[in-house]
């Protein structure tokens, strides 16, 4: 059975949602056999690179008052604690994650993309630096074991696993995904936002049977 995730690296729902996903499937009995495919989906596709502070640009993208969006951060913060998350409040930017997102691309062809992704959401949310930083994402890749002088090469040619890049945002469209996290099942069943783990382990048992029965 295949399950695929589209994430972004800069929303807190899918640092969150991933963790609950892995809760949800440790719990289901045929883990073993589901493949889990993660894939790229850009919430802020025309962003700048990482250089307003995201309190101020998300409140200003979403028409809420600074008081508001710090309201959803603490919200956002305390559901991470409750899966075992560190989240920090008020120090990230805003920026443009497509490079990140080729990057995992690339991570992926060497087998090594959940072990950047998981680096890259905790820098992000519980260290609180900077993902577009250029240097920071090659620490993170050689921390994940990717090689540096790859890395640095895939980082500077803009075209390096872009349409990878591309193809999975046309697909999330085709599939009706307007934002993330979203879960798809066996292109049968979709979950979409922030879910108890045991939903996660019911939509699982719920696609099994069906896929069993078909």
């Amino acid at each position: 059975m295949r399950v695929e995730i589209w994430t972004d690296i800069a929303c807190p729902w899918c640092y969150i949602g991933k963790a609950r996903f892995d809760i949800g499937l440790a719990a289901f009995t045929r883990r073993d056999h589901v493949e889990v495919v993660h894939r790229s989906f850009e919430l802020n596709p025309q962003a700048e690179n990482g250089t307003a502070p995201i309190i101020d640009a998300v409140a200003a993208q979403y028409g809420r008052t600074r008081e508001q969006q710090i309201a959803r951060e603490e919200q956002a913060s305390a559901m991470a604690r409750s899966v075992g998350l560190d989240y920090r409040i008020g120090g990230r930017v805003f920026g443009n994650t497509f490079d990140i997102h080729r990057l995992l691309h690339f991570a992926k062809t060497r087998g090594l993309q959940v072990e950047l992704m998981d680096l890259a959401f905790r820098v992000n949310f519980a260290d609180e630096r900077s993902v577009y930083d250029r240097e920071t994402l090659v620490g993170l890749a050689v921390e994940a074991g990717l090689n540096e002088a790859e890395t640095r090469e895939v980082l500077g040619n803009p075209d390096a696993y872009a349409e990878e890049v591309r193809a999975d945002e046309r697909l999330a469209a085709e599939l009706g995904a307007s934002g993330v996290p979203f879960f798809v099942l066996n292109r049968r069943y979709g979950v979409s936002g922030v879910q108890p783990a045991e939903t996660f382990t019911q939509a699982l048992e719920q696609a099994w049977a069906d896929r069993s029965a078909a």
